[in-house]
């Protein structure tokens, strides 16, 4: 079975697929092959216009399996700081404005919370994933991985996917992206509805 993975997000797609491939085809119990939307150069991908995660999920991958003929894996995700009424939420990958840079978003989120104290910045990840199959039927999984966003003063890394470098999961005393793939890969949002979402798919091919 060919699954694509409708981002166009390399970072994401990787980290996708690394959970996918974490586990081993024999652990699925489903043969699969991963190809990302990249491999298919005439499907551009429609913007993300949706009100909600699950509906972006859900018009990418209907999207990517109707142009591809294959089956399809979209995902929509987003940072929720409680002390800012669940921003950046949907708005997480262009916070700072169209064409953002992952630092430029880190930057806003943390001048937003410069006065704000440590037990105050408790913040979640969240992340809905969309099975499509070709014919356009949709089933879903949503991942949550709860945690605080760093203080200014200890962010020491610069670099980084997304908000990992200011993230602190409540499982452990570091940042997401002083994480090893494994460690953040076990309990983040996106691998707990990867999973979720492939145990979808491995029901589906038994049919």
């Amino acid at each position: 079975m060919i699954l694509v993975l409708a981002t166009e997000n390399k970072d994401k797609g990787k980290e996708i697929a690394t959970i996918i491939k974490g586990r081993g085809a024999d652990c699925w119990q489903v043969n699969l092959e991963l190809r990302l939307i990249s491999d298919y150069p005439n499907v551009i991908l429609p913007p993300e216009t949706g009100e909600t995660y699950l509906h972006n999920a859900t018009v990418k991958a209907r999207y990517a399996a109707s142009r591809t003929g294959q089956w399809a894996l979209g995902d929509d995700s987003g940072l929720e700081i409680s002390a800012l009424n669940g921003a950046p939420g949907l708005y997480s990958s262009r916070f700072a404005g169209e064409g953002a840079s992952y630092a430029d978003n880190r930057k806003k989120v943390l001048d937003m919370l410069l006065d704000i104290p440590k037990e105050k910045r408790l913040a979640q990840f969240v992340c809905t994933v969309v099975i499509a199959s070709p014919d356009g039927t949709v089933e879903s999984a949503i991942g949550v991985c709860e945690g605080k966003i760093a203080c200014s003063k200890d962010v020491t890394n610069e670099e980084g996917f997304g908000y990992d470098p200011i993230f602190y999961p409540v499982q452990y005393n570091k940042t997401f992206w002083a994480c090893s793939p494994d460690e953040k890969n076990q309990i983040s949002h996106r691998g707990h509805a990867v999973r979720a979402a492939i145990e979808i798919l491995k029901k589906k091919s038994a049919l």
